[in-house]
């Protein structure tokens, strides 16, 4: 009776200690998730190694319990969890994780930890079968957002059709994320970033990128640590400069280099974004630099003979409405849509800029106005000369006020969402000329 009495109370002893260790592992991922919570923003470039040398502090107090079953499944549950907190992937933390899902296959923690390392093994599919297995056992928030963003990483299959399908299943995993635990702001995140990518696939309906950006509100509202995510930062500044809101994508991008000065491609893109608006406002103020006694003689072969199918009364225009359009100079266009109106000049310059999210040229109407143009969802092989005669049916017409650090820009636009929108010297755009947007986003924060 008193070996029975001792076992039992090995098992709660045991119990207690993993109890204990479970606490620290935690407390370490609450080290790294929250890391500016007790560090200043300046201290970002620490982070690595202080969250590096937090986690083998708390091996250290792993290996040094005594009296526990060391090949236990909890045991090795929590050691793998431990070593998983590290940005890369470690051999020894799958290992951990493999024997203590064989040893108790209803780990879900376990499942969902196995995952993360494939992940960062970059093997996606053992990733997806660890995070299926988890759910498995039991709907989890973690399984399903993880799951949700194995399915954006992994290579297409099939055709565009079962990309969109997989793109929604994504979606709606997310979603159910969400709805397990509306507080939790790393899911609201993970939503986010599935419906940007649902966004870019299914003919960026602007609605979804409103709902990218609500979630990524919601995830900052409830969560302070969100706001302190360089991923989320990036991915939202991402979506900023496809929309053209270019004071919030290069607050966004130096606001994510801030975060992680480790991270490349925040800083990049910034430099990018600011090189392409020195660009195109010097381009667009000197009128592509063309000389004058060239650009008279470009402007003098504009007719309304270049308007094209656009002189039909046959013509649909971009707004579904039936009739010719009008030309009008482009000084006397107006702010937003300009409805039954076509924009008509000729190319001075164009410019394919690194990282680019359009196609930019300028165009000169025949009063010697120059205007900026962007062009989206273009094929890598299409593109305006220098010379070309341009028609813009009912033009979009937007301002930008950028101030960003030292420097500030200020001209008009036109966007124009796709070449088939455009007449190039009289004529229709082929199908071929367009090609949906590829935007890259940081797809998992580590």
């Amino acid at each position: 009776m008193a070996e029975v009495d001792n076992d039992g109370e090995q098992k709660t002893a045991d119990k207690d200690n993993l109890q204990i260790l479970k606490e620290l592992v935690d407390d370490l991922y609450s080290f790294r998730d929250r890391y500016f919570e007790t560090h200043s923003v300046e201290d970002a470039g620490r982070k690595q190694n202080d969250v590096a040398e937090e986690m083998a502090k708390t091996l250290e107090r792993l290996e040094k319990m005594e009296g526990l079953n060391k090949h236990s499944a909890h045991f090795l549950l929590l050691r793998g969890r431990c070593l998983n907190v590290a940005p890369g992937f470690s051999q020894a933390a799958e290992e951990c994780l493999s024997r203590a899902v064989k040893l108790e296959p209803c780990l879900v923690e376990g499942w969902n930890t196995l995952g993360e390392q494939y992940w960062k093994k970059g093997d996606l599919t053992a990733a997806k079968t660890c995070f299926t297995g988890a759910l498995q056992q039991s709907k989890n928030k973690v399984s399903l957002r993880s799951l949700s963003m194995v399915l954006r990483q992994l290579p297409p299959e099939g055709d565009a059709q079962e990309q969109s399908k997989r793109i929604l299943e994504s979606v709606e995993l997310a979603r159910q994320a969400v709805q397990l635990d509306v507080t939790d702001g790393t899911s609201w995140y993970i939503l986010g970033n599935a419906y940007i990518s649902m966004f870019f696939t299914s003919g960026q309906n602007p609605q979804l990128s409103q709902q990218a950006l609500s979630a990524y509100a919601q995830a900052e509202k409830i969560d302070k640590s969100s706001s302190m995510n360089p991923d989320l930062q990036f991915n939202r500044a991402t979506l900023f400069q496809y929309e053209e809101m270019y004071s919030s994508a290069l607050d966004g991008y130096s606001r994510a280099a801030i975060l992680d000065p480790a991270w490349e491609e925040p800083q990049e893109r910034e430099k990018q974004l600011l090189n392409y608006l020195d660009q195109i406002t010097a381009l667009v103020e000197n009128k592509g630099k063309v000389k004058a006694r060239r650009l008279r003689n470009m402007l003098s072969s504009i007719s309304s003979s270049a308007l094209g199918p656009c002189s039909s009364p046959r013509f649909r225009s971009p707004s579904g409405s039936m009739g010719s359009l009008e030309p009008r100079s482009l000084s006397t266009l107006t702010h937003g849509l300009n409805s039954g109106i076509a924009a008509l000049g000729k190319v001075v310059f164009s410019l394919a800029s690194e990282g680019r999210m359009a196609f930019t040229f300028g165009m000169v109407d025949s009063e010697e106005t120059c205007c900026l143009v962007m062009v989206y969802n273009t094929a890598d092989s299409w593109g305006v000369l220098i010379g070309d005669t341009v028609v813009i049916p009912e033009p979009q017409i937007k301002r930008h006020s950028v101030t960003h650090k030292d420097k500030s820009y200020d001209f008009r636009s036109m966007r124009v969402d796709s070449p088939l929108l455009l007449i190039v010297n009289g004529k229709r755009q082929v199908m071929k000329s367009q090609s949906a947007a590829f935007v890259t986003y940081k797809p998992q924060s580590e």
